[in-house]
């Protein structure tokens, strides 16, 4: 009972540092993104926003916001990110100036994630939107998002089934990885190639790699 009270204690403890700690950053740099991080530490203490936000999933990130910029530019209506999680993607890309953002979709079949998602981008006001729905039962021609984005490929069991349901032209940027030892990757791809020859888009502004300690991520850009 004792050490029970005590980790409780300990795993406060480094909540409130944590968010002091974020929070000053915040101020320093002016930063509305780092004031999310700050914001969810301290409304949602359970939030695995370490996970979400470590130097891999950043890095992946930048990688696809980058890589976007250079195949499309940086101007567009509507997007939409599906299996969006805690919205971090959206907040680096309303964090970019260069970018020119009408709205973000973050769209999520876990109902326990939008809450925690608006809180992190509530800084892009009504630009941002944390929406709980299956990504194969989305009315994507009724929507007619300009770019569909999905980095978390390896967890849909039939990819061609999913883009089969976006209209021809659809502009997409879709990450998957070779990482077969994680038990939730049930359609990782062990190359670029495989990954281009299951998406079978239209047209590719972008295809490349990015090797990582223990796995290799694959990205491609273009139109279904």
């Amino acid at each position: 009972m004792i050490e029970a009270t005590q980790l409780q204690r300990a795993k406060a403890d480094w909540r409130e540092r944590a968010f002091d700690l974020t929070r000053g950053i915040a101020a320093y740099v002016r930063n509305p993104l780092v004031g999310g991080l700050a914001r969810v530490i301290a409304k949602h203490p359970d939030a695995d926003i370490a996970t979400a936000f470590n130097h891999k999933q950043v890095a992946c990130k930048m990688w696809a916001r980058d890589s976007l910029l250079e195949s499309y530019g940086g101007q567009f209506g509507r997007i939409w990110v599906l299996g969006g999680w805690y919205g971090v993607l959206p907040a680096m890309l309303f964090d970019d100036a260069r970018f020119d953002i009408g709205g973000i979709d973050s769209i999520d079949i876990d109902p326990d994630v939008a809450a925690i998602a608006e809180t992190l981008n509530v800084a892009a006001g009504n630009r941002f939107r944390a929406l709980t729905a299956d990504m194969y039962t989305l009315d994507y021609a009724a929507g007619r998002p300009d770019l569909v984005i999905n980095t978390s490929c390896e967890h849909i069991k039939d990819i061609r089934r999913w883009l089969n349901s976006l209209p021809e032209g659809t502009r997409v940027l879709l990450q998957s990885n070779n990482y077969f030892s994680e038990p939730s990757h049930i359609n990782c791809v062990d190359s670029l190639d495989a990954f281009q020859g299951m998406a079978q888009l239209r047209n590719v502004r972008f295809a490349g790699e990015l090797p990582t300690k223990n796995y290799t991520r694959f990205m491609l850009i273009g139109t279904v």
